[in-house]
């Protein structure tokens, strides 16, 4: 059961012409690409204007890295936010262990201590 396959819509866009690359050297960045004949693409003719536009002025380009640099800022600031209180809770989290034995130790010393100081009768008697 072969069969051919239905006719696309008329709306669906189909190749109509084979356009074959021309060798021509690549522009610089920045530099406008200009169309080596008027006949090259009838496309070419509806391009966006801001693809052939000039560099950007360097105000521009100021105003472009500000930006940039503000939100790269942002992120930074919020990575290492989220970086160092990473650290401090895994320093904590390793330290605990060795307050808590600090700190029977000095509870220890602190009852034993107590302890002696009552059971010692005072000096001095009557």
């Amino acid at each position: 059961m072969s069969r051919t396959p239905p006719a696309p819509p008329r709306f669906v866009p189909t190749l109509t012409e084979v356009v074959k690359p021309i060798a021509a050297p690549m522009p610089a960045p920045g530099q406008a690409v200009v169309p080596a004949s008027p006949q090259a693409s009838p496309a070419s003719s509806a391009a966006p204007a801001a693809l052939a536009a000039p560099a950007a002025s360097p105000d521009l380009q100021e105003q472009m890295v500000q930006r940039v640099l503000q939100r790269v800022d942002l992120v930074l600031d919020r990575r290492l936010r989220e970086v160092v209180g990473q650290l401090i809770l895994e320093h904590t989290q390793s330290l605990a262990p060795r307050l808590r034995e600090e700190i029977e130790a000095v509870v220890r010393q602190s009852v034993s201590q107590a302890f002696d100081e009552k059971n010692t009768p005072p000096s001095g008697g009557i």
